[in-house]
């Protein structure tokens, strides 16, 4: 937003709800004129919409197809389907039975017979119906809008499979707002202690892969004969049970250390990425992007990810990193990449110029030259 305002745009915030209050409001400089649907009702907020007379909506994704319908009414649409919008029941587009694997389906009614079976949500079925119902609605309300935006190729195909044209359909890739160019690492092992230091950032969930990880660290520090140490930064339902496997693994093998230091500001995060040799992105669940694996690019940092969803935009084999299999990913898949990328870090780290490419592909700068092409297109 302040970057479509640097260029000379007029904007305006809609949005349903005005919550959490501890988050960091949106950045909105004045005198852009901010509506909460929330605090003045659907009709009050329409209403205003429709005076402020805008040329474009911009939507990233309602919460409700009613307030949805409504706001589509207003002006021409452009929707940024950040994750599975209107393509899948629980969301996650995984199918967790008999393994955990990517989901390729086409969203329907079918979906509903296999959702149980193959674990693609909970176990609650008002909350299946629920859910269907809410990305069924959005589904249908797709060819409403005038254009879609993806991050990523992978979602590009994901609309275009569930019906919408190719033509109106434009990956735009996020846009590192990190800023400086692309750090160069030319590391070596001499002089350096003999414990390679690993890196996970996220939100500790079933499917961001944790224990997967964890599993993967004995394998690891047993084929390279060295001392593994894994930071786990982040949050979330998972992250009690991960610290009980750490424990357990490093009972299990001496030459493992793994911390928790929980959810820490972007410079703390910037100083880990400093300090460490690998990111590991053991994400089950196909990523629409995977914007960690973004910042790791920005500061040099090679990493290692399942093949799955977007993370092929950025992670770049024998440049960047090292890909494992994803359908399904596995924990001895996992552990054969990062064994590759930690015996290639030093060539990887070299690797600075294509490094630098990838993220230029990715500037905030790049990010909205794209945007505002389908902008124009759309207005046009």
């Amino acid at each position: 937003m302040p970057a479509l305002q640097n260029a000379g745009h007029d904007i305006a915030l809609w949005h349903e709800v005005d919550s959490p209050a501890e988050h960091t409001v949106l950045p909105v400089r004045a005198p852009a004129p901010v509506w909460s649907v929330s605090g003045l009702g659907l009709d009050a907020a329409v209403d205003a919409l429709k005076e402020w007379r805008p040329d474009l909506l911009f939507a990233h994704g309602l919460l409700e197809p009613s307030v949805e319908r409504r706001a589509l009414d207003v002006a021409p649409a452009v929707l940024f389907a950040h994750d599975y919008y209107g393509t899948c029941i629980s969301g996650l587009k995984t199918l967790t039975q008999p393994v955990v694997t990517p989901c390729s389906r086409r969203f329907g009614w079918q979906c509903l017979a296999q959702y149980y079976p193959r674990r693609c949500g909970g176990l609650s079925p008002v909350s299946m119906m629920q859910q269907f119902s809410r990305q069924r609605d959005r589904l249908d309300l797709l060819p409403r809008y005038a254009a879609i935006v993806t991050s990523s190729g992978h979602m590009l195909q994901e609309y275009v499979k569930h019906g919408v044209a190719s033509a109106r359909v434009f990956k735009v890739g996020y846009g590192s707002d990190l800023g400086g160019p692309v750090t160069a690492r030319e590391r070596t092992d001499e002089g350096r202690d003999e414990v390679h230091r690993l890196l996970f950032v996220g939100r500790m969930d079933p499917l961001k892969g944790g224990r997967q990880l964890l599993r993967a660290l004995p394998i690891v520090a047993h084929r390279l004969g060295r001392s593994l140490h894994l930071t786990l930064a982040g949050d979330g339902p998972q992250r009690t049970a991960w610290q009980a496997l750490a424990a357990s693994t490093c009972q299990g093998e001496p030459r493992i250390q793994v911390e928790f230091p929980g959810w820490l500001d972007r410079d703390a995060v910037a100083s880990l990425y400093e300090r460490s040799d690998l990111l590991v992105v053991p994400s089950l669940w196909p990523e629409p992007f995977g914007l960690v694996g973004l910042e790791a690019v920005r500061h040099g940092l090679p990493a290692v990810a399942f093949d799955v969803g977007g993370i092929s935009e950025w992670l770049k084999p024998g440049v960047n990193g090292v890909l494992a299999p994803g359908h399904p990913p596995t924990v001895e898949g996992l552990a054969d990449a990062i064994v590759e990328a930690l015996r290639g870090r030093r060539r990887l780290a070299l690797r600075s110029r294509e490094s630098e490419q990838v993220s230029a592909d990715f500037s905030v700068d790049a990010h909205l030259r794209r945007l505002l092409h389908v902008f124009e297109t759309v207005v046009q």
